[in-house]
């Protein structure tokens, strides 16, 4: 079994690599400190499970995870964050996590949680299932970014990784398409949007829309 660990800070990364290598005998697991490692790892080896937090270096976990489950739909992913408020854990959840774990959680858990998602489950504490119930994330949650702006589908992933600062190159190694293609859509993204740079692009997208 084979475990891919994303998480930049090298003691919290050996720390999780030792507790996931308790799991059971054999276990394998990679550690990697940023989005462009692990999909390199993803592409490359044939992972069991994944862990990933959501205080990145260029990119957010939210933002990341939802790629990660287009192009690799079979790898179960859970978030281990220190980021668990209820609006937090319910957006990871609805975005399609297999699990959440706390970083001030035991190691007893996280083994724990391990076994649940590998089985097949999904994996909330009582605490954070209770609090994600609570939360009025997926009430109000914003519009897609495709229906926002009038944009196709494949536009708005490239827009939505744009506005988190990546550059072409990485767009098209995030989502498995070509740098060419990745300009001709940021071409297109700047015509619906009436924008002539990425800056403005990217302040339209976070920019709050007025509620009606």
């Amino acid at each position: 079994m084979k475990v891919l660990v994303l998480e930049d800070h090298v003691l919290v990364r050996e720390g999780l690599i030792g507790m996931v290598k308790e799991i059971e005998e054999g276990v394998s697991v990679v550690g990697v400190a940023d989005a462009n490692a692990a999909i390199a790892v993803l592409e490359g080896e044939d992972v069991d499970l994944m862990l990933l937090d959501l205080m990145l270096p260029g990119t957010k976990g939210q933002t990341l995870l939802p790629a990660l489950r287009r192009r690799f739909p079979t790898v179960p992913v859970v978030v281990v964050s220190a980021l668990d408020d209820a609006n937090t854990v319910a957006d990871v959840m609805a975005l399609g996590a297999s699990g959440f774990v706390s970083k001030s959680a035991s190691g007893k858990e996280l083994r724990g949680a391990l076994h649940e998602v590998l089985a097949g489950g999904i994996y909330l504490s009582p605490a954070l299932r209770e609090a994600a119930a609570r939360s009025t994330v997926g009430k109000k949650r914003e519009k897609p970014l495709a229906q926002r702006f009038g944009l196709t589908p494949a536009q708005a992933r490239v827009l939505e990784q744009l506005a988190d600062g990546g550059g072409n190159r990485d767009i098209a190694e995030r989502l498995g398409i070509s740098e060419g293609t990745v300009k001709i859509h940021v071409s297109a993204i700047f015509k619906v949007l009436n924008v002539t740079n990425r800056s403005e692009a990217a302040l339209m997208v976070n920019r709050k829309p007025r509620r009606s």
